[in-house]
């Protein structure tokens, strides 16, 4: 439990260092500074992935004792413990899968902050406190989600058929335009708490004549939070594919989250010239499925390092989306332009 309390301790310090010295002052975050911050969360990221290393390679505060479900076979039907190598892979395997499939869900937050009106220099507020509350409600599924892969094995191949219907559905559902207004949370919001029609600067709750009410922040971040629930149902199964060790899972989980809110800022102008992104987004999640229910057989088959070329096909589908999003767009662009001449 040491272990859990310590990394819990270490998130919390990130987060009330970055709102309350370097974000205490309200202001537009730029792409630049977004950019310069994504760099500092990464780099905090992989650096964590050097403990990782030592910690399962030695067995530091019982961390690598206990079998990850993930590598059951015949031999191990429990599983087998996870040295060093293995558990440093994994755990990014699992932050690039969540910080991938975070882009996504920018697509929603920019929809969110369009459609509330949130002014540019309070979004980094909103995001600050959607994922702290994000964190909350992940700690609690993947409390869950190892608790019943731990009891029920064969869950495993109920979350890989779930990661490939939400693949297929992600290809098939526009996710950009939708009303949050006519949202069942926004409604229900709506009919039980008074809301101000106007912002009032950075408060998401205000005090008029003795009555709480709320204001139009306060409804952008219940949407951020719902929204990262239902997108949760996706990521979580996904990194259970890749490991069912609940350290791992939120680890990588809570430093994809800490680097979401600047990687925000770096792609909100750009997430439309990303067009085939979502189509990237998918393919990795029918490949995380399929690897979820035929582990054993891929495993067979291509041996010891089957986790690290996962991690390579994974990164190799989320550039190729990119760099194809890229050259299409940049090739549209004198298009576009003698279009705009005409």
């Amino acid at each position: 439990m040491l272990v859990w309390f310590a990394f819990v301790a270490l998130i919390l310090l990130l987060l009330a260092t970055d709102l309350g010295l370097f974000h205490r002052k309200a202001h537009v975050v730029s792409a630049r500074e977004g950019l310069a911050w994504s760099i500092v969360w990464t780099t905090l990221a992989l650096t964590f992935g050097v403990f990782v290393y030592f910690a399962y390679d030695y067995k530091w505060l019982g961390l690598g004792l206990l079998p990850d479900p993930i590598e059951q076979s015949a031999a191990a039907p429990h599983g087998v413990p996870l040295d060093g190598r293995a558990a440093v892979i994994k755990y990014l395997s699992g932050y690039v899968v969540e910080q991938s499939l975070s882009v996504d869900n920018m697509f929603v937050m920019a929809m969110l902050f369009k459609s509330f009106a949130v002014p540019a220099v309070y979004q980094h507020r909103v995001l600050y406190w959607g994922i702290l509350g994000a964190l909350a409600m992940r700690g609690v599924m993947i409390a869950i989600g190892a608790t019943l892969i731990g009891q029920y094995a064969w869950i495993l191949y109920v979350f890989g058929a779930f990661l490939i219907f939400t693949a297929v559905k992600m290809m098939l559902i526009d996710t950009e335009h939708q009303e949050p207004h006519k949202n069942l949370i926004v409604r229900l919001t709506r009919r039980y708490f008074p809301v101000t029609r106007k912002h009032h600067g950075e408060h998401f709750i205000i005090r008029r004549r003795g009555h709480v009410l709320l204001t139009p922040l306060a409804l952008a971040l219940v949407m951020v939070e719902s929204t990262d629930l239902m997108f949760a149902v996706d990521s979580i199964p996904a990194i259970f594919a890749i490991t069912a060790d609940p350290f791992l899972v939120f680890a990588s989980n809570a430093f994809a989250l800490l680097g979401l809110r600047s990687l925000y800022f770096v792609l909100a102008s750009a997430l439309r010239a990303f067009r085939y992104l979502k189509v990237s987004l998918a393919i990795v999640l029918g490949m995380v499925g399929t690897k979820m229910i035929a582990h054993d057989w891929l495993k067979e088959q291509l041996g010891d390092a089957f986790n690290l070329y996962v991690l390579g096909a994974i990164v190799a589908v989320l550039t190729g989306g990119a760099l194809l999003s890229l050259l299409i767009t940049v090739a549209d662009e004198p298009a576009r332009t003698s279009r705009g001449r005409a």
